[in-house]
């Protein structure tokens, strides 16, 4: 009987961090014609969460943010994933630092 209960807190100890890793939700971004889209993206507040960004573009662009202290350079034709969070309940602005007129979007914690 000691040898089954091992065995099974073994077994909860190798997929707990398995199921953690899953659980954290993404949210995808396309970078095209330098552009955000979608420009707004909702996401959980108080929650870590992932951005997916897809550069379309055949340039790479620089996802920055001041509010979430992040930026990523992002080649062209190539995806990127960010973390951020947890973020309180809040809009947090982003931008393309090589397409500034045209590549704006936000975050929105709720």
């Amino acid at each position: 009987m000691k040898l089954q209960k091992r065995r099974l807190l073994m077994l909860m100890l190798l997929v707990a961090p398995l199921t953690a890793i899953a659980e954290v939700p993404e949210f995808h971004i396309v970078i095209k014609d330098h552009k955000f889209n979608p420009a707004r993206v909702v996401v959980p507040a108080n929650t870590k969460v992932r951005l997916v960004i897809d550069n379309q573009d055949p340039t790479p662009e620089e996802f920055e943010s001041h509010d979430m202290h992040r930026e990523k350079i992002i080649a062209g034709n190539k995806t990127a994933k960010i973390k951020i969070g947890p973020l309180k309940p809040g809009e947090y602005s982003f931008f393309g630092e090589f397409n500034e007129d045209t590549a704006q979007g936000v975050v929105v914690a709720e």
